[in-house]
């Protein structure tokens, strides 16, 4: 980092980031890799946003179908490795709805562990091929994060949860979200995974 760009770092205001996301897509993983090192060293608050790719009852993907795979060897396999981000699809099929796994990301938000759910939720699925929509596979992870499993319940069960869920999809849709992740910087909407330098100068110009 030169000098003048150290010293914003120090001197720039906090900046918030709204990243849209589905837990099902693999450009979520590469993009929260995009998003930490654009912002590295930097005073920014990451509000992750949900964005249901395939809510229900809409059918999800099937791994062994056809699309996948190819998708995954034309796209996210040649960009992860260029990133140098191990990944790997998963064999869980269908592939599981994302409504629970954003019901437990509120919880972590409560508890002040967001960032650390959504990093831990994208490895398990992507890594670990382990099955996000499952209760008891998200009970682990919050488990894993130092967070009460039980209280889990309590989140999947209650009509506000569900409630503020379903608002923040509205919002999704009002925003004209259309792809996961996008990334809105202040008033400007990246769709898609940006360019690290491109999202950093946007970080410090909100922030200036």
């Amino acid at each position: 980092m030169s000098q003048d760009a150290s010293t914003a770092a120090r001197t720039a205001s906090r900046a918030t980031l709204r990243v849209w996301i589905d837990f099902v897509c693999p450009y979520c993983l590469l993009g929260e890799h995009v998003i930490r090192a654009a912002s590295e060293g930097l005073e920014v608050d990451l509000v992750w946003m949900p964005f249901e790719l395939r809510p229900y009852p809409t059918p999800t993907l099937r791994p062994e179908d056809a699309y996948l795979p190819t998708a995954w060897k034309q796209g996210v396999y040649p960009a992860a490795e260029r990133m140098g981000i191990a990944i790997r699809l998963p064999t869980v099929s269908p592939q599981p709805y994302t409504r629970k796994a954003f019901l437990g990301l509120q919880y972590a938000v409560e508890h002040g562990r967001g960032d650390a759910y959504v990093n831990a939720v994208l490895r398990a699925f992507f890594q670990q091929d382990r099955d996000i929509g499952d209760t008891d596979v998200l009970k682990a992870i919050v488990q894993d994060l130092g967070l009460d499993p039980l209280g889990l319940d309590g989140v999947l069960a209650s009509p506000l949860s569900g409630e503020r869920h379903d608002a923040a999809l509205r919002v999704a849709r009002e925003a004209g979200i259309r792809a996961v992740p996008s990334v809105a910087v202040g008033n400007r909407l990246f769709s898609g995974t940006p360019q690290p330098e491109i999202l950093r100068a946007e970080i410090l110009r909100q922030a200036a």
